[in-house]
This record gives C-alpha cells, sequence and structure tokens, in this order.
C-alpha cells in the first residue's frame, strides 16, 4: 500500500527544483566522452577473443 503522505512530501521538493533548474542551463547534447571509450574497449576485447578463438580452432584443426 502506498502511504499518503508522498503527495505531501513531493510539494515541498518541487519548489527548489524549480529555482535550481535555470542556473543549471547547461545542456549537452552528445554523450559523454566516457561511454565512447567504454565501447572501443568492448569491440577491441571482443575482437581480441574473437581471433584468439579462431587461432585455437586452426590449432586444434591442424593437430
Amino acid at each position: 500500500m502506498v502511504p499518503d503522505q508522498t503527495v505531501p512530501a513531493a510539494q515541498p521538493s518541487a519548489e527548489p527544483l524549480t529555482e535550481a533548474v535555470p542556473a543549471r542551463k547547461y545542456v549537452e547534447n552528445k554523450p559523454p566522452r566516457g561511454l565512447y571509450v567504454r565501447v572501443f574497449i568492448y569491440v577491441v576485447a571482443t575482437h581480441v577473443l574473437l581471433a584468439m578463438m579462431s587461432l585455437v580452432v586452426i590449432a586444434a584443426n591442424s593437430r
């Protein structure tokens, strides 16, 4: 069950939010650089793992 105090608790917290929104005018449309670094690491690691697996398969087939 949801308590009835959630509605009054949301009203005081909404007042500081309206004051803080004009102070934070910085809007960035592109994702952070850390996302690109993470994706790059994942892509490189996946390629390395696939290359190692294919080398293991080639070595197993040659025996």
